[in-house]
């Protein structure tokens, strides 16, 4: 059943935030050629759990990722966890169903990550538009790293819903990527929450995906928030859809 958010100022910015330190971490990638610098925020204590964002200097800058995570935190809302800020890179590019970006992010960034951070425990990954799109490719080449996954407004692109995103680039890839889930009859299932604005062009492309993954064995929430395809809506999904997976991902 589908909920339905309504758009309000959230709460969380006037709770305390619980103590920890940013720090920043190198993340080599032979697949992709580079070093990905990640803005790392971890709480005072110890924690083992882990949430791995894309786009993840703007999800922080512009939706106030970390400060949800630490004040979700104090106010008992979740567990304590890290936060890694991954930054895009060509991001058109890379998120848009690439192959070398999964293998670099299944493969040698995440794996890097949880030795670091979760000995070996998988992450839940977050992610918008395209970075969520890129979130469920890499997982389902390489569902080891995965735990759960929060994916906004995701960029599913589909001939029938999507002929207006026929001039980006990497449309074809998407669109034959997107079909070859759709067809699917089983995946590699884990806790998966999927949100979009009830004004965009992405949400039937988003309930058709649901539907798919729900088949395939996924335990799929979805919910249709007030909004766009804009930060001020992903952000206020935070609470309480993003809450709600982490408590079931790590109860």
């Amino acid at each position: 059943m589908e909920r339905v958010s309504l758009r309000r100022d959230p709460d969380w910015w006037s709770l305390p935030a619980a103590t920890g330190t940013w720090w920043s971490l190198d993340l080599p990638s032979k697949q992709l050629r580079t070093v990905l610098t990640a803005r790392v925020w971890s709480p005072a204590g110890p924690s083992e759990r882990v949430l791995v964002a894309h786009d993840g200097p703007d999800y922080d800058q512009h939706a106030d990722l970390g400060r949800f995570v630490a004040a979700s935190i104090t106010a008992g809302r979740i567990e304590s966890c890290h936060v890694v800020l991954l930054p895009a890179g060509p991001r058109f590019d890379w998120y848009a169903a690439l192959p070398a970006y999964a293998r670099g992010l299944g493969q040698e960034i995440l794996p890097r990550l949880t030795d670091r951070l979760s000995p070996g425990r998988p992450v839940v990954g977050v992610g918008a538009s395209l970075g969520a799109l890129a979130l469920l490719h890499c997982q389902r080449r390489h569902p080891e790293p995965f735990a759960g996954l929060f994916l906004q407004s995701s960029s599913f692109f589909q001939p029938r819903f999507d002929r207006q995103e026929s001039g980006f680039g990497r449309y074809l890839p998407i669109v034959r990527w997107t079909g070859r889930v759709l067809r699917a009859s089983t995946g590699p299932g884990v806790p998966v929450t999927m949100t979009c604005g009830r004004l965009e062009e992405n949400l039937a492309n988003n309930r058709s995906m649901a539907e798919a993954l729900r088949g395939q064995g996924y335990p799929v929430s979805f919910a249709q928030i007030e909004g766009g395809h804009d930060w001020p809506a992903w952000r206020d999904a935070f609470d309480p859809h993003l809450a709600s997976l982490l408590r079931k991902v790590w109860p």
